[in-house]
């Protein structure tokens, strides 16, 4: 460039105007959980450079849509913990339908020790009471006792139709509409009686009411379950009537809820079982014709809160699960879940209409649909925009939405 003259050196202001507030985040602070998926707390704050220095702005003047999650998932290690069991009892029958059972206790990968359960309660665990049988009983080979088959219910305790006074149903229970009883349709002709048996048949049925009387005793059949449920925020307490069980020959009455478990058959009259969360299974199981027990149960206002303020309880016969869930103040839950429960004659269909976790670039692994199978505690987990159909085997389930 020599031949040509060099022009003047100057500089020209660009821009006069500062830049914009923009969003800063902080390195992530430790981990939540010393193994396994955890969260991590970050700090966002919005700044803004000024003649070269960092100032802190109010956090409306940055662009709300693009404001950082202030927590994050986080792995530190996989978690060296797993459930374990003991062998399986013997049969409970010597004859006939009985049933087995087996301890359950957290071990640790490392030491091969049982260490506290709380530390295995991120993972599925097992069935811990199965079914056995060890072949037919001479003296079972009757016919049904007289009558058996038209136990009375107080109907006052029973799940009525949906068409019976709707709107106290389902303000009494705090559930969508959708979310209510089944509806029944009504028989014409002959199949009237049939159908007024089955409504009255106490077993496979679902109890919503606040308080009610469950006669179990006579029911002839060797399995008879009911299903009591409430809404969130409620508790379940039940007590033992009458009791006819005949411990020797096997039979046995057996609670079952999401936080608790419980099998008995001596000194059941006057004892109490409380069920710790909204919804409770009862499952008795007998040999001999007309034995069976009458119970009476009570819900009340839960005295430790079991569940996150954007959980769900629905109760069929269908439903609409939408997530994730606005809360009043604004605020939106990790994990949320959606707990279903129908009568226990009745399983489950999950359909996935719409899923969007966001564009393929933004998935990670810790956004996912989570649905476990209440009765066999089996998970699968459905990410992405995978639309599925799940079908339980029980007649309970869960659903988390991680993320």
């Amino acid at each position: 460039c020599q031949p040509v003259p060099k022009p003047e050196s100057r500089v020209e202001v660009c821009d006069l105007n500062p830049c914009p507030p923009r969003w800063k985040v902080t390195p992530a602070g430790p981990c939540s959980s010393s193994c396994g998926l955890g969260l991590a707390v970050q700090l966002v704050t919005c700044v803004q450079i000024l003649h070269g220095q960092e100032v802190l702005q109010e956090e409306h003047l940055c662009p709300v849509a693009e404001k950082p999650l202030t927590s994050v998932p986080c792995v530190i290690r996989t978690c060296s913990y797993e459930w374990s069991f003991s062998e399986w009892s013997e049969c409970s029958a010597s004859c006939g339908n009985g049933i087995q059972t087996r301890q359950d206790f957290c071990l640790s990968s490392l030491t091969h020790k049982p260490v506290n359960p709380l530390f295995c309660r991120r993972f599925p665990k097992a069935i811990v009471v199965r079914g056995c049988s060890t072949g037919p009983c001479p003296e079972q080979e009757g016919t049904l006792s007289p009558g058996a088959e038209l136990q009375p219910v107080t109907p006052a305790t029973h799940l009525t139709t949906a068409a019976a006074a709707p709107e106290h149903r389902h303000q009494d229970l705090d559930v969508p509409l959708s979310a209510g009883p089944w509806e029944q349709t009504k028989p014409s002709g002959g199949e009237e009686i049939t159908a007024k048996r089955s409504f009255l048949y106490v077993c496979g049925n679902l109890f919503l009411n606040a308080t009610g009387i469950i006669n179990m005793a006579g029911v002839g059949t060797r399995d008879c379950t009911v299903a009591i449920g409430r809404p969130l925020r409620e508790e379940i307490s039940v007590t033992i009537l009458e009791s006819s069980l005949n411990c020797s020959a096997g039979e046995v009455l057996l609670f079952s809820g999401r936080m608790m478990w419980r099998t008995g058959c001596r000194k059941l009259p006057l004892s109490l079982i409380n069920s710790r969360t909204n919804t409770l299974i009862v499952k008795q199981r007998v040999v001999l014709p007309g034995n069976g027990v009458i119970l009476q149960y009570n819900s009340r206002t839960a005295t430790k809160k079991y569940y996150q303020d954007c959980d769900q309880q629905l109760f069929g016969p269908q439903g609409e699960i939408v997530n994730p869930v606005q809360l009043p103040d604004e605020r939106q839950e990790v994990v949320c879940r959606t707990f279903i429960t129908v009568a226990p004659r009745q399983r489950i269909s999950i359909r996935a209409l719409n899923t969007d976790l966001g564009p393929e670039g933004n998935q990670t692994h810790f956004n996912y649909i989570l649905v476990r199978d209440v009765s066999t505690m089996k998970t699968v987990v459905f990410r992405g925009k995978q639309q599925f159909l799940w079908q339980s085997t029980g007649n309970q389930a869960e659903i988390e939405f991680h993320e």
